[in-house]
């Protein structure tokens, strides 16, 4: 297989920060590959690296060694300009904090990825992913007006708004109770599989990393 066959893949990524006792290595050498469609759990202790593996998958960071491509292309070379477009054409993140604007209805933050790059469909296409997230209802509703577990599904509206190939979730359940939580993951993982959307997780969760079709452990600094 070659990186074109992937829609996202990892060549000897490695990532270090200076430090005054010495340069600290978190990522050393990561390989690794993601198909259209898959849903994949990236466990490992506090500390190991999964939100700074996060952050280069994301664009927002660069490696500091190896080669990330996304369908043949290698982002970490692009520019910030370059990267900014590049995410809003592909990219859905949800993160544990649900991150919402709070003087933004849910309408209003669903369509924030597409008002940023001037669609003019983005008011019509946000209705869609609430709806798609069971809040068609809520969508002139501020996010103080609803649950957590309600904020959470509008940030995933916002993130499949775009329609991405490619969705990162860091613990998105993680501030939700058990119930709420589990509901909002199998929404997650319904859409991704509707959309035939890679799905990248992170989690502490064992149960919910099982229902990912693969599991990767991040260990002293490669993903095992």
């Amino acid at each position: 297989m070659t990186h074109a066959d992937a829609v996202l893949s990892l060549s000897g990524v490695r990532k270090s920060y200076p430090h005054p006792a010495g340069e600290v290595e978190v990522l050393r050498g990561v390989d690794a590959r993601f198909d259209r469609g898959e849903t994949v759990a990236i466990i490992g202790p506090s500390g190991s690296g999964k939100s700074t593996l996060l952050s280069l998958l994301a664009g927002l960071d660069k490696p500091s060694g190896g080669a990330i491509h996304f369908l043949g292309r290698e982002i970490s070379q692009l520019s910030e300009r370059d990267l900014t477009v590049w995410r809003a054409e592909n990219l859905g993140i949800v993160f544990q904090q649900f991150h919402l604007m709070a003087h933004l209805t849910a309408a209003e933050n669903a369509a924030l990825p597409l008002d940023v790059r001037g669609d003019r469909s983005a008011r019509a296409a946000a209705a869609q992913a609430l709806t798609d997230v069971g809040l068609g209802h809520r969508q002139d509703h501020y996010p103080h007006e609803m649950s957590g577990g309600e904020c959470q599904r509008v940030a995933i509206a916002r993130a499949l708004v775009v329609k991405p190939r490619l969705l990162l979730a860091d613990e998105p359940s993680g501030n939700l109770d058990t119930k709420t939580g589990e509901h909002v993951m199998d929404l997650l993982f319904d859409l991704a599989k509707q959309k035939q959307t890679t799905l990248i997780l992170v989690t502490h969760n064992e149960l919910l990393a099982a229902r990912c079709d693969r599991r990767l452990a991040l260990s002293e600094g490669r993903l095992v």
